[in-house]
């Protein structure tokens, strides 16, 4: 059941979807700033965005994308790079952070659905359903090396320094690349790649944990 049908068809229960995915998004940028703040780097608590706190993090249109398509953002927890310990390391570890934060949420969310007592609730099993594939969603698309995803910072933190300058050159008019390459359907097949990789490895974890 898509999120637009929900709100039609049982506003309760999408208001209640609403609220665990504008978490995970939320979740999301906490996770780069905890570990910005493991590497040393205090940025995020100095702007109060070490919390979850919704008022600090909302950004109205990407909410509302994440609700009504299905993928959205937060505004961007603020990282001081050069000021991370152990530059390379911290660097990935920092971006990637956001994606461990909504695979972890996904994977909780699977989790719960193996116990007889959650699958006996329908309004349960479809807000775990939808949490659960809307984090794998959100933590295939981050990967993606496109600036400003973090995929991105990911393959930066490998490249000698001009290509890097290449990289950071094309940021300014990311977002426009993304658009583009979302609305053509041309990275379908990259998140779906990679979306594949995030349930496999999910569900084998579940299979060990049961």
């Amino acid at each position: 059941m898509g999120l637009k049908s929900l709100l039609f068809s049982d506003p309760i229960l999408f208001f209640i979807v609403a609220i665990a995915l504008l978490y995970s998004i939320i979740a999301h940028e906490v996770a780069h700033g905890w570990v910005a703040h493991l590497f040393g780097d205090d940025t995020a608590e100095r702007y109060g965005r070490l919390t979850f706190n919704p008022i600090p993090h909302i950004d109205v249109i990407g909410a509302l994308m994440l609700f009504f398509v299905g993928f959205g953002w937060a505004k961007p927890v603020p990282v001081n790079y050069n000021a991370l310990r152990n530059s390379r390391f911290g660097l990935v570890s920092v971006s990637l952070a956001g994606c461990f934060a909504n695979v972890l949420i996904a994977f909780l969310a699977l989790l719960a659905l193996q116990f007889p007592i959650v699958n006996s609730s329908s309004a349960t099993v479809t807000v775990l359903t939808i949490v659960a594939r809307i984090n794998i969603l959100l933590g295939a698309f981050n990967l993606i090396p496109i600036p400003p995803l973090d995929g991105s910072k990911v393959l930066m933190s490998f490249l000698p320094p001009g290509a890097q300058d290449s990289l950071a050159r094309i940021e300014p008019y990311g977002f426009y690349i993304l658009v583009f390459f979302i609305f053509t359907g041309m990275l379908n097949p990259v998140i779906g790649f990679v979306q594949n990789i995030l349930y496999g490895l999910i569900s084998m974890i579940v299979g060990l944990v049961r």
